[in-house]
């Protein structure tokens, strides 16, 4: 008989690879914070002895939900300027607010916030775009969560940066820190193309290419966007970044509503992935992704939740769900994006984006023991004829019951093993305090 760290016994099992699969009955056993093997339970009890055995017949075990678009030190400015258009958002509410109040603590503990959310929703990755990014490292590092933390890029001075050069040495050095460590990884992340212009852009192409990392960016996210480009330079966006050289695999596109089929089968051709943030693009009306048409040309769509600001929640099962409800109705097709593909734009797809497909995104042997339990067996999810499309269009956050990263278990029957939830409650509702009472924005 093998010995293993930990076996899981499940009722169902969903790896994502190969496409369409469903497990019943079978187990995954975990050693050295990676999956050593998927089997049937019958075999698997004979075969194995585990130090940790965890029974979960009434669960479907799916790789961890990779949020590939987020601003998770946000969620401290979660519902602050509802129910307005993108630019007036941004420019009357969202950047003065953050003016006032960006700090490294305010990043801080709107980082802990987002991890503790999205643990407690499933989600085992995200991949960050924001200010004081060797922050969230350290957050995401000590509350036990995957993150890829973009080296933020703006030609404007900020809380966080004077110029160009700053926020380059910045990241540079938080690139430099956690390039070994197991649980970040660095991405370069140029605001949009609005805000960071030809030069910074050309420097990030080549630095990108040297170090082998995602340059992650908002792009094609409004009309307006799309109008103001060939205003101010004669192209649009993405012609733009084509032009400097940025039109590759290591591009990671975010939004993507405003798209010609010429765009759709350049972006093909080029390797480069999207990120789809259906519920933060409804709520800001920015426009519909075309995703349907992505993926039928072969392009990579991941799925995001954006900010907490801009959706509010960050809630990944939610997002898939939004996502293939969204894309029958812009495609008009009832077939359009099925639940099967909805899963895996919130698991493998994500995790191909950040360049981490080869150790995260599937429930695979030799893959990291990033996995998602989710109990299936309650009064909402039943009766229960396809497991998978019960997780897209039935199954709530709620229902998310344990969470391993690497093999340790940071989600225990609903509880948060390495974060304190009282304590981040307490914390979030004091900001709430300070930031209504002197919201430079309202």
């Amino acid at each position: 008989m093998k010995t293993t760290e930990t076996l899981l016994h499940a009722r169902w099992i969903i790896p994502v690879e190969p496409d369409t699969t469903v497990l019943e009955y079978h187990s995954i056993a975990i050693d050295e914070g990676r999956i050593s093997a998927i089997l049937p339970t019958t075999r698997a009890r004979k075969a194995y002895q585990a130090q940790t055995v965890i029974e979960l017949d009434r669960h479907a075990l799916i790789p961890g939900l990779v949020n590939a678009h987020t601003h998770a030190a946000m969620t401290l400015l979660r519902g602050i300027a509802d129910d307005l258009p993108l630019m007036e958002w941004l420019q009357k509410h969202i950047w003065p607010a953050e003016k006032k109040w960006v700090s490294e603590q305010f990043v801080h503990d709107g980082t802990q916030l987002a991890v503790a959310e999205m643990l407690r929703s499933g989600t085992t990755c995200f991949n960050d775009m924001y200010f004081f990014p060797e922050v969230s490292a350290r957050v995401a590092a000590g509350g036990m969560i995957r993150a890829c933390l973009g080296m933020i890029l703006l030609d404007f001075p900020t809380v966080y940066a004077e110029n160009p050069e700053q926020y380059f040495a910045r990241g540079l050095a938080m690139h430099d820190e956690y390039k070994h460590h197991p649980l970040i990884r660095c991405a370069f992340a140029p605001h949009a193309p609005y805000t960071v212009s030809d030069q910074p852009l050309q420097k990030i192409r080549m630095l990108a290419d040297e170090l082998e990392l995602p340059i992650h960016i908002h792009l094609h996210e409004t009309p307006t966007e799309i109008t103001d480009s060939v205003r101010d330079t004669g192209l649009r966006p993405l012609d733009r970044l084509e032009q400097l050289g940025l039109l590759s695999p290591n591009l990671v596109g975010v939004h993507m509503t405003q798209l010609q089929d010429d765009e759709i089968r350049r972006l093909a051709e080029s390797g480069a992935s999207v990120v789809h943030c259906p519920e933060s693009n409804l709520k800001l009306a920015s426009g519909f992704c075309p995703v349907q048409k992505l993926l039928d040309a072969g392009v990579n769509v991941a799925l995001g939740t954006d900010g907490a600001a801009s959706n509010n929640d960050l809630d990944m099962l939610g997002e898939m769900r939004s996502a293939a409800l969204l894309a029958k109705a812009v495609q008009q097709d009832a077939s359009a994006l099925p639940a099967h593909t909805a899963l895996r734009m919130a698991t493998l797809n994500g995790a191909r984006a950040l360049g981490m497909a080869d150790d995260i995104g599937s429930l695979q042997a030799g893959k990291w023991a990033d996995i998602t339990a989710i109990n299936l067996c309650a009064l909402e999810t039943q009766p229960l004829y396809d497991p998978v499309s019960q997780l897209v269009y039935a199954a709530g956050r709620e229902q998310v019951s344990d969470v391993w990263v690497a093999g340790q278990q940071v989600l225990k029957n609903r509880e948060l093993t390495h974060l304190d939830s009282q304590e981040l409650i307490q914390r979030a509702r004091g900001w709430q305090t300070r930031i209504a009472a002197g919201d430079s924005g309202a």
